[in-house]
């Protein structure tokens, strides 16, 4: 039976004078495990739907980053030695006599992925994949399969998560600098900036400080000064697109570690650190909702690579998220949420063992008078899992 908590939080978030908020882009050694665990995920549930009509038991939640080596220069430079790659975790290999081809699904998911999404990058020629999945165990197995006899999924894990919305100021500014930056429209106008974008922002009172840490690529610079002229255009494109979404004063500083008297900047061959500076994990990164919120409930569980089906540190996460932006979105009065889940193993997804919100509601709105559209709105959520494993498998959920 799940239990629903619903409490009041004294003062909104964003009144807070001090935040500090981190995004990740998507070309960081972090970001980069996050999307192949999770593109592995999605061809393995693909495979099984087609061949066998259900997904099967699977986590691919352990990968690995070995970062490569290069020598960086102005009008290009090279690659020394490849990023090697190592995808760990547990797979169905073979159901009712069908093979599944685990070897062939870590080859084409990790290097279509790559290769879309990290475009400087040969990935053929300059990333080596290791497969280092194994079946997984009988128990979690069995009680995978379970779920088609009864037709209930089962947690395969005691976990919780937890979401919270809307998004303050400065965490839409971080997303959406990250976001502009590694869109087409701005490759196009700006082909040095690279893939690999990290995103530090600071809010102290009315101000708020952007760091930005760009891999450019060097074939697109032709020396020091060119570099010099390209960081400011950058400089300047973050604080422009930053003030689309605060009215707060915005300074963005790119690149901070860089020193141009000894040509010492960061320059890379092909828009990644992962090449040579960097190595990275699953899980060490962006939670669901792409940020990292230290000021904000965060859970550590890595949601990337596992399965969509019976794995709550997954689903709660998204589920979380999903409610507590339905909550702010649907009932006029309630300002913020913030929502927590708990499963219990063994017992149905949709039914967690503890459903906790708390809530900040605008002045004269009380939360006897909005109990019951909050609780309506819980059970439709969680009513709804089988239609958040479609969409992770149909890759129309991002994170």
């Amino acid at each position: 039976m799940t239990q629903i908590s619903l409490s009041l939080t004294p003062s909104p978030y964003g009144e807070l004078p001090v935040e500090i908020v981190e995004r990740k882009g998507i070309g960081h050694p972090d970001t980069i495990c996050d999307a192949l665990a999770e593109e592995l995920s999605r061809a393995l549930c693909q495979f099984y739907l087609k061949n066998f009509g259900f997904i099967l038991h699977h986590n691919v939640d352990k990968v690995l980053l070995r970062g490569g080596s290069s020598q960086a220069a102005f009008n290009g430079g090279e690659i020394l030695a490849p990023i090697e790659i190592y995808m760990a975790g547990r797979a169905t290999f073979e159901y009712k006599g069908i093979e599944v081809p685990v070897d062939e699904l870590v080859e084409s998911s990790c290097r279509n992925w790559l290769e879309k999404h990290i475009s400087a990058l040969d990935a053929s020629q300059q990333v080596i994949i290791h497969n280092l999945i194994r079946p997984g165990s009988s128990d979690l197995v069995e009680l995978f399969l379970r779920q088609q006899q009864t037709g209930v999924a089962l947690a395969n894990d005691t976990s919780c998560g937890v979401g919270y919305a809307p998004l303050s100021e400065l965490e839409q500014v971080v997303l959406e600098v990250e976001h502009t930056l590694n869109s087409s429209a701005i490759k196009s106008q700006h082909p040095e900036i690279g893939a690999d974008i990290k995103v530090m922002g600071v809010k102290r009172h009315h101000h708020l400080d952007l760091t930005v840490a760009c891999a450019y690529i060097d074939q697109y610079i032709t020396d020091i000064s060119d570099y010099q002229v390209k960081k400011l255009q950058l400089t300047r494109l973050v604080e422009t697109i930053a003030a689309k979404y605060t009215d707060m004063a915005v300074m963005a500083v790119v690149n901070s570690a860089d020193d141009i008297d000894v040509q010492s900047v960061y320059l890379t061959v092909t828009g990644t650190s992962a090449e040579s500076g960097d190595d990275g994990e699953v899980g060490r990164g962006n939670r669901v909702n792409g940020l990292i919120s230290p000021y904000r409930p965060m859970n550590m569980e890595a949601a990337a690579g596992k399965n969509p089906v019976t794995h709550v540190g997954k689903l709660y996460n998204i589920l979380a998220q999903m409610i507590a932006s339905e909550v702010v979105g649907q009932l006029a009065g309630v300002e913020e949420c913030y929502c927590y889940l708990v499963s219990q193993i063994g017992s149905p997804v949709d039914e967690p063992k503890v459903v906790d919100l708390k809530l900040h509601l605008q002045e004269g709105i009380t939360m006897s008078s909005i109990q019951v559209q909050v609780e309506e709105i819980i059970r439709d959520k969680l009513a709804g899992t089988q239609a958040i494993q479609q969409d992770v498998v149909a890759g129309l959920l991002v994170y």
